[in-house]
């Protein structure tokens, strides 16, 4: 994992649908070739967190497996 900065416009960024559109305690994402960019939603201008598309699929699919 690496933290990479992206400028917020040059991506598309969403939300979990279980956000429940709410402003607390969310998180973003966007998909870059070959990396998922996880980042903050109340802080869209800082810090992105940059994860390998096989890892992300991994984290993704051990919550699932968790339910």
């Amino acid at each position: 994992m690496s933290l990479a900065l992206q400028v917020a416009s040059d991506r598309g960024w969403f939300k979990s649908s279980y956000s429940g559109g709410n402003a607390t305690e969310c998180v973003e994402c966007a998909y870059a070739p070959a990396r998922t960019l996880i980042r903050d939603s109340k802080s869209p201008d800082g810090p992105v967190l940059s994860v390998g598309t096989g890892a992300w699929r991994h984290f993704i699919g051990a919550i699932y497996r968790d339910q």
